[in-house]
């Protein structure tokens, strides 16, 4: 069996709320010997990274930008395997193990978990189902889904490419294209639902939709990130 070291990489713009409880959370469910958490934080004032209370956060600032920030966090991360989490999404309890078992299999690049939003509301066991059915039928991930790649693929691939939005499919795209697997862990992260609330749920729901369609199609990120926040 191989060692794996974890770097979670978590990109970070304002987020001074949610992001104490976030790491709590993480600290929790993380072995120490075999995990590190780099919190990168695209406002060069670092006023995400300066509110962090806990000291054993290795914090970095570089240019916004959720693909640029990711890439600062690889090439900053000294563990061989590089999970990406949004801060407002919480690992099982059970995730390291999950991620682990998954690299040990030489056949696979990565994997993701399958998408959980915390909210009773009916409307968003809809949209898990969708998530589901999608990640299954296109056998690519969203950024929402705690994407995590072996870090010698991850650099093979070039990492993330510097576009304002669909970085996330984009490199899943690569990847799959160059005949890499992914494997989804049924288990599900637990996301924040306030994306959806703020913008209502089936506006968000449809533009995303709609959004990832026209990138599939070949319209451009810069295009598209007229119609998302």
């Amino acid at each position: 069996m191989a060692f794996f070291k974890i770097s979670i990489i978590i990109p970070v713009f304002n987020e001074t709320e949610i992001i104490n409880q976030s790491l709590m959370h993480l600290n929790k469910i993380i072995n120490a010997n075999i995990c590190e958490v780099i919190v990168v934080d695209g406002n060069l004032s670092g006023s995400t990274v300066q509110s962090i209370t806990l000291n054993n956060i290795r914090k970095i600032s570089s240019p916004q930008g959720r693909g640029v920030q990711m890439n600062a966090g690889a090439e900053y991360a000294s563990g061989n395997v590089l999970l990406f989490l949004h801060a407002d999404t919480l690992l099982p309890l059970n995730a390291i193990d999950h991620v682990i078992s998954v690299c040990n299999n030489p056949d696979i690049a990565g994997g993701a978990f399958d998408l959980g939003i915390d909210s009773s509301r009916f409307l968003f066991r809809i949209t898990e189902q969708y998530a589901l059915l999608r990640s299954r039928m296109t056998k690519i991930p969203y950024g929402d889904q705690a994407i995590f790649l072996k870090k010698e693929i991850f650099n093979r691939m070039g990492g993330f490419k510097n576009i304002p939005i669909m970085e996330d499919i984009d490199l899943m795209r690569r990847i799959k294209h160059c005949g890499y697997k992914i494997e989804f862990i049924t288990e599900q992260i637990r996301t924040s639902p306030r994306r959806w609330e703020n913008e209502g749920i089936l506006f968000c729901t449809i533009r995303n939709i709609l959004l990832s369609t026209l990138f599939y199609i070949g319209v451009s990120p810069k295009t598209l990130k007229k119609w998302y926040k």
